[in-house]
């Protein structure tokens, strides 16, 4: 398009050469407007709408767009649809900037928008794509229905069609501007334009009262009558594999100190539903070896690991490992309680590593992914892990996202 910007400079002076310009005008914009070609690119759960647009029920082959290509250079148009991450970040820069100009971007739904329902106590959602990249149109959303996207689309092409060889498109540019809680601001605005009204109408109001003593308004609240559903009783579950008190007895022959988690006794309850985990509580050191007894013991055979997770309270964490059997189809929570650190000086324990634990990556495979997940969420050593080292965030994060003494400038507060 370099070369056709100059043809106004060339055409305009000669007679008739205006006329002639504004031909290819509309030609060129008439064929760019209805051949958007869209970069295949998604980022969350937008993209289930996007993609559902090319189905036949919505047909986006009707405005041009069926032809998502794989590569940014065969693509004029970005749909961002969906959440972007500070991670995603420099991949999607790093897209826009290989798409050949005149392109196009179009930010599809409220996490693209402003971050969404993530705007709030979030530390790792962008929000607004504007802030990466120019932005030409935005659709609203959570998420934008097909149709939506279409409209979002005819308004592009509006746009592109009042675009010329004599004012080109040109390339915008991101907005700079700090995280700012622009919902709170703009509430607290019309909170005080409101009292400015009453206040204005205050005289008013009691002028009226004085002079219609018996007025009655015409309005009538709606009351609307909610339906009375039948409680639907519970089916009881079938037992799949061992009972709670099997697997509690047996679990005992290995260790009889151990107990059940959110309970005064050891003993389970009769009307235990069958289809609850049975959550038992051991000590740091009978951890491994209860996990490989129960692994290997034929009874039990646990032999699938679920999950290793953790949860934070604020004198200690819970370590949660998820067992099943697949032969047998019966589950078991071993839960083991770490005190945390207190010899650490306050202003560091929020960076620091605050408890530890043996790892049984060597009695399950799967466990060396899902403990790095907790050491990298948590900040939870795991003894003789043979890889323990950031999943999810940058190796130099600073932090633990998932503790309750974790902050970050970018998270916004929720307002109270």
């Amino acid at each position: 398009m370099g070369i056709m910007n100059a043809v106004p400079g060339l055409l305009d002076p000669i007679p008739g050469g205006k006329h002639l310009v504004n031909m290819l005008d509309y030609v060129a914009n008439w064929a760019r407007a209805n051949s958007l070609w869209p970069l295949t690119y998604g980022t969350s759960c937008c993209a289930i709408e996007m993609m559902s647009s090319s189905m036949a029920r919505y047909d986006i082959a009707r405005f041009g767009s069926e032809v998502f290509r794989a590569s940014p250079r065969q693509a004029d148009l970005f749909i961002i649809a969906g959440t972007i991450t500070s991670k995603m970040a420099p991949a999607l820069q790093m897209l826009w900037e290989q798409i050949p100009g005149p392109k196009y971007a179009i930010a599809m739904g409220a996490c693209t928008i402003s971050g969404g329902p993530f705007m709030y106590d979030n530390y790792s959602v962008i929000r607004g794509a504007n802030t990466l990249i120019p932005v030409d149109v935005f659709i609203p959303g959570c998420p934008p229905r097909p149709e939506a996207l279409f409209h979002g689309l005819l308004t592009l092409r509006d746009k592109i069609l009042r675009e010329s060889f004599r004012n080109p498109w040109k390339e915008g540019e991101a907005i700079d501007q700090p995280y700012a809680d622009r919902w709170s601001e703009a509430s607290k605005a019309w909170a005080e334009l409101e009292k400015i009204k009453d206040e204005e109408q205050a005289e008013a109001r009691r002028q009226f009262k004085e002079n219609n003593p018996d007025y009655k308004s015409p309005y009538k609240a709606v009351r609307v009558k909610k339906d009375a559903f039948p409680e639907v009783p519970r089916p009881e579950a079938p037992l799949i594999g061992l009972s709670a008190t099997d697997l509690f007895s047996i679990a005992l022959e290995q260790d009889s100190s151990i107990t059940l988690y959110n309970s005064d006794s050891n003993e389970i309850s009769p009307d235990r539903p069958n289809d609850m985990p049975l959550d038992i509580i051991v000590s740091k050191e009978k951890y491994v070896e209860l996990i490989s007894f129960l692994k290997n013991d034929e009874r039990t055979n646990l032999n699938y690991l679920i999950d290793v997770t953790a949860v934070d309270w604020e004198s200690h964490f819970d370590v949660i490992t998820q067992l099943m059997s697949i032969e047998k189809g019966h589950k078991l929570f071993v839960r083991v309680s770490l005190p945390k650190d207190d010899s650490i000086e306050e202003e560091k324990r929020a960076t620091s590593i605050l408890a530890e634990i043996p790892s049984i990556s060597h009695l399950y495979p799967a466990a060396e992914w899902k403990e790095r997940e907790v050491f990298d969420m948590f900040g939870i050593h795991f003894e003789n892990h043979p890889d323990e080292r950031r999943l999810f965030v940058d190796h130099d994060f600073k932090g633990y996202p998932l503790r309750k003494d974790f902050t970050h400038p970018h998270i916004m507060k929720r307002p109270v």
